[in-house]
C-alpha cells in the first residue's frame, strides 16, 4: 500500500510488506498534488525532473521509507560498505589537519596529546556507530529517525542544525584540500582549489546511495598510502620532538578544550548515521553493523590525528631555519606536509600531496548526500524538491563560505568543531533519553508512524530538553568571546577548560527524563 503526505511531497511508501519498488519516473501528479493545485497527469515539474534523474541514473529516493524488498545491500559486501564508507571519509587530511590544533592551539605535548585523541574519539563515535543499527531495522534516514524523539515539527529545528553542520564540514574540509593544492602549486589559489574539490565531490553525490558507498569503498586505499609514506618519510627525518606534556589547571583546561574539538569531528556524523544503512535488511545483525562502523571510524581517526600531532612536534625543533614553522604559517596543513613530502622526495611529493588534497572528496561525500535528505524534512516543498537538485544548491552555499573563510583557518576549524560538539551532544542527550528510558529500545518504536504527524510525539519535551541542553552548553562552553562559569573551573584563567558538550549532553539527558512524562500524560503520545 502506498500514500502521500502532503507534507513530504512524495510518494512514499508506508507499508513494507507489500510496497512496490520505487520508481519516481512513473509518478504522476496526481500522486504529488498539493490540494487545489491544477496539474497535468505525469507532466509537472517534480515528475519531469525525477523522470530525467531516473533516466541519468541517479538515485530517485528522498526521505521516504525504503521497504523491505528494495533492501539490497546484503550480506558481508554490505558490512564492507558500512565500514569503507567511514574508513574512507576519516581516512582524510582533515583528519590529520584536527592533530596540528594540539599544539599550535591548545599548547599540548606529544602523549597527552594522543592520549586526549584515543579517548575522546571513543566517546564521539559511540553514538555514530550506535545509531548506524537503526538504518537496517527501520529503513529511516537519520533525520526521519528523529521524528520519533522531536516530533514533526521539533525535528525541523534539528533539521537546521544539521544543515548549518553538513555545509560548515564541507567548506572546513574543502578549505584544508585547497591549502595542498596551494602548496604544491602557488599559481592556484584557495579559491580555486575550494572549487575544483567541490565540483569533484558533487560529480560523486548526485548520483546517490549506491556511488557513494562505491567511490568510499575504493578511496581509502591511496590516501593510506600516502600516509605511510609520510609517517615513513618523517621517522626517517629524525625531526620528531618529544614534547613534554604540562601541569596542573592549565593543563587540564588544555585537555578538556582540545578534547572538545576531537569529539565535536568524531561525533559529527551522528546526524546522518543511519543514512548509510537504510539499504540493508532488516535482519541485519545490530552487532556486526555497530563493529564494522566502529572499526571505519576508530582506525583512521586516531591514526591520522596522531600522525598530525606527530609531525607537528617538528615546528618546536631550535634550529635558526625551521621549515615546518615556515611551513606553517604560510599556509597551514599544505605547508607542514609540504616540509616532510617535497622537501625529501620533491616531484613525488607534491603528487603524494595532491592525492591527499583530493582525499577530501571522501569526507565530503557524506555531507552533501545528506545535507539533502536533511533539507527535504523541513517542509512540504523541500521535499517536492529532488534530491539531486539539493546537492547542487548546497554545493553553491559551502563554495561561498569556504571562500572568505580560508585565510583564517585555524580560527575556523577550532570554533566549528566545537559547535558540532556542542549541538550534536544535546542531540544525543535527547534521543538517548527517550530510546533507553521511555521506548526501552528497538521494540518500543512503530516505524509506520514516521509520516503521521499525528502518531508522533508532539516534540514539546525534546524541544525543551534541548533548550535546557543550550543552557549546560553555555555554562561550560571555553571560546575566545564568551566562557563560562563552569569552563572557568575546569582551567586555568583566563579560558578555564570547554565543558559544553558533556554539559549540554547531561542537562538534555536529564531535562528530557524530566519533561517527556508530563507530555505524554497530557497529550497521551
Amino acid at each position: 500500500m502506498t500514500s502521500y503526505d502532503v507534507e513530504k511531497g512524495a510518494h512514499a511508501s508506508s507499508d513494507t510488506s507489500d510496497s512496490k519498488p520505487y520508481n519516481p519516473a512513473h509518478i504522476t501528479d496526481q500522486h504529488n498534488a498539493v490540494p487545489g493545485e491544477s496539474f497535468e497527469i505525469g507532466n509537472s515539474w517534480y515528475a519531469r525532473t525525477q523522470r530525467f534523474a531516473g533516466k541519468l541514473g541517479f538515485e530517485q529516493r528522498g526521505i521516504e521509507r525504503v521497504p523491505e524488498d528494495e533492501r539490497t545491500d546484503s550480506g558481508f559486501r554490505a558490512l564492507l560498505n558500512v565500514g569503507t564508507m567511514w574508513f574512507s571519509a576519516n581516512m582524510v587530511v582533515s583528519s590529520f589537519a584536527l592533530g596540528l590544533l594540539a599544539k599550535q592551539t591548545f599548547y599540548l605535548g606529544v602523549a597527552d596529546s594522543m592520549l586526549v585523541i584515543l579517548f575522546f574519539n571513543l566517546l564521539g563515535i559511540t553514538p555514530v556507530c550506535y545509531f548506524s543499527t537503526f538504518g537496517p531495522r527501520f529503513g529511516l534516514r537519520q533525520m526521519v529517525l528523529s521524528r520519533f524523539w522531536y516530533g514533526w515539527y521539533g525535528v525541523k529545528l534539528i533539521a537546521v542544525f544539521n544543515v548549518l553542520a553538513c555545509i560548515g564540514w564541507s567548506a572546513v574540509n574543502s578549505i584544508v584540500g585547497a591549502q595542498l593544492i596551494e602548496t604544491v602549486n602557488p599559481d592556484v589559489k584557495g579559491p580555486a582549489g575550494i572549487v575544483i574539490i567541490a565540483i569533484l565531490t558533487l560529480a560523486v553525490t548526485t548520483f546517490g546511495y549506491k556511488v557513494v558507498h562505491a567511490y568510499e569503498f575504493y578511496s581509502w586505499i591511496p590516501t593510506f598510502i600516502i600516509f605511510l609514506i609520510l609517517l615513513g618519510v618523517f621517522a626517517h627525518s629524525g625531526d620528531f620532538v618529544a614534547i613534554p606534556w604540562g601541569v596542573g589547571t592549565s593543563e587540564m583546561g588544555s585537555v578538556l578544550s582540545f578534547g572538545s574539538v576531537i569529539y565535536g569531528f568524531a561525533t559529527g556524523w551522528t546526524s546522518y548515521a543511519a543514512d548509510y544503512t537504510v539499504y540493508q535488511p532488516s535482519n541485519q545483525s545490530r552487532t556486526k553493523v555497530f563493529f564494522w562502523t566502529w572499526l571505519g571510524l576508530i582506525i583512521p581517526l586516531c591514526f591520522t590525528e596522531m600522525l598530525g600531532v606527530a609531525v607537528t612536534s617538528a615546528t618546536a625543533l631550535n634550529d635558526g631555519n625551521n621549515r615546518y614553522n615556515d611551513g606553517y604559517n604560510a599556509t597551514h596543513t599544505g605547508g607542514l606536509l609540504g616540509a616532510v613530502l617535497i622537501f625529501h622526495l620533491g616531484t613525488f611529493g607534491k603528487f603524494c600531496i595532491i592525492v591527499l588534497a583530493l582525499s577530501i572528496i571522501a569526507n565530503n561525500c557524506p555531507n552533501i548526500y545528506s545535507v539533502a535528505l536533511t533539507v527535504q524534512v523541513l517542509a512540504h516543498w523541500t521535499a517536492r524538491v529532488p534530491r539531486f537538485i539539493w546537492t547542487f544548491i548546497a554545493t553553491g552555499v559551502y563554495i561561498a563560505i569556504a571562500i572568505p573563510a580560508y585565510y583564517d583557518f585555524a580560527l575556523v576549524l577550532q570554533y566549528f568543531m566545537d559547535f558540532i560538539g556542542y549541538w550534536l551532544a544535546i542531540y544525543e542527550g535527547t534521543a538517548l533519553a527517550d530510546h533507553f528510558v521511555f521506548r526501552k529500545g528497538m521494540k518500543g518504536y512503530t516505524p509506520e508512524h514516521w509520516d503521521q504527524p499525528m502518531k508522533l510525539p508532539p516534540g514539546i519535551a525534546a524541544v525543551f530538553a534541548f533548550c535546557c541542553g543550550i543552557a549546560g552548553m553555555v555554562t561550560g562552553m571555553s571560546q575566545v568571546w564568551w566562557v563560562g562559569p563552569i569552563a572557568l573551573k575546569a582551567g586555568a584563567f583566563p579560558y578555564g577548560g570547554d565543558v559544553g558538550f558533556e554539559l549540554g549532553f547531561l542537562f538534555s539527558f536529564v531535562a528530557y527524563c524530566a519533561a517527556r512524562p508530563l507530555e505524554k500524560k497530557f497529550f497521551g503520545r
